[in-house]
C-alpha cells in the first residue's frame, strides 16, 4: 500500500484488500475468505462506506450484551483475525471475554497460526478446538469447539459468521451477536443482534464503547439492549442497499 496515498478515494478499501491477502500468505486466511471478502466489499458500497444509526444502535445493545454475559466469547476465522486481529484482542481483554479460533474450511495448521497471530498481537491466552468436543446440529468443520469456550458461552461475538452455525447457536438458546455487510444473510437475520457495518469500522467503535459502559456505570446496559429491534433495524439497511441514495 506504500504507492497509494491516503487521499486515493479507495484507500481505505484498498487497505483492507491488502490486509486480507496478507492474511493469505501468513496462512492465517483461506484463500476462500478472498471471495468472502469481495462480496462484503460490493454491500459496504451499496451502504455509502460509513457507520449509519442502525449499527450504532447495534454497538450498543452488543457492548451492553458483553458486559451483562456470565460468559462471553470472542470467536475469530481467518478474516476477522486479518482485518481486526488487534481490536479483537482489544475487545477480549476490555470484556473479559476469551478468544476462541472457529473455521469453515478444516485446517489444524491454520487454527495455530491464527492463534499465534493474535498472541502477536497481544492475547495472553487463545482457545482452539480440541478436535472432539462438538457443537449440536452442525456438520462442517465449525462443529468442533472447546469445552469451556463456545460451547460453554452464553453470549458468543461472532463477526463474519456462516448462517449454519448461526442457527445451530440459537437453536441451543445462545445469545449470538454478528458483524454483516448484508442485512439479508441468514447470519444476519438468525443473530440476536446484528451490526450491520464493515467490521473494521465496526470493531474500534465497539471496544470504545465498552469501555465507556465499564467506565459510567449510570448507563443502563439493559436499556440499550431493550432499544435494540432487530428486524427494524435491517430493515433500514436493506432500504439503503435498494434506494441507491449518495
Amino acid at each position: 500500500m506504500s504507492h497509494v496515498p491516503e487521499s486515493h478515494p479507495r484507500y481505505q478499501s484498498l487497505r483492507l484488500r491488502d490486509a486480507i491477502v496478507a492474511g493469505v500468505d501468513a496462512g492465517v486466511t483461506s484463500p476462500h475468505g478472498l471471495i468472502a471478502h469481495g462480496r462484503g466489499e460490493a454491500y459496504d458500497y451499496l451502504l455509502g462506506e460509513q457507520t449509519a444509526t442502525w449499527a450504532m444502535t447495534a454497538i450498543d445493545a452488543a457492548a451492553a450484551s458483553l458486559l451483562l454475559a456470565q460468559h462471553p466469547v470472542l470467536s475469530v476465522n481467518g478474516n476477522a483475525a486479518a482485518l481486526v486481529g488487534e481490536e479483537l484482542v482489544a475487545l477480549s481483554r476490555t470484556a473479559q471475554a476469551p478468544l476462541e479460533v472457529n473455521i469453515f474450511h478444516t485446517s489444524s495448521d491454520r487454527e495455530r497460526r491464527i492463534a499465534q497471530f493474535l498472541c502477536e498481537h497481544g492475547a495472553s491466552e487463545v482457545l482452539l478446538p480440541d478436535g472432539t468436543t462438538e457443537l449440536p446440529g452442525l456438520d462442517s468443520n465449525r462443529r468442533y469447539v472447546h469445552p469451556a469456550g463456545i460451547l460453554d458461552a452464553d453470549v458468543i461475538f461472532v463477526p463474519l459468521e456462516d448462517g449454519d452455525r448461526c442457527e445451530a447457536l440459537r437453536r441451543l438458546g445462545r445469545q449470538v451477536i454478528t458483524v454483516d455487510l448484508n442485512p439479508l444473510s441468514r447470519t444476519a437475520r438468525t443473530a440476536s443482534i446484528t451490526i450491520v457495518d464493515n467490521v473494521a469500522r465496526a470493531l474500534p467503535l465497539l471496544v470504545a464503547r465498552v469501555q465507556q459502559l465499564i467506565d459510567d456505570t449510570n448507563i443502563d446496559r439493559q436499556a440499550l439492549v431493550d432499544a435494540y429491534k432487530h428486524e427494524p433495524l435491517l430493515s433500514q439497511a436493506e432500504a439503503r442497499i435498494r434506494s441507491g441514495a449518495d
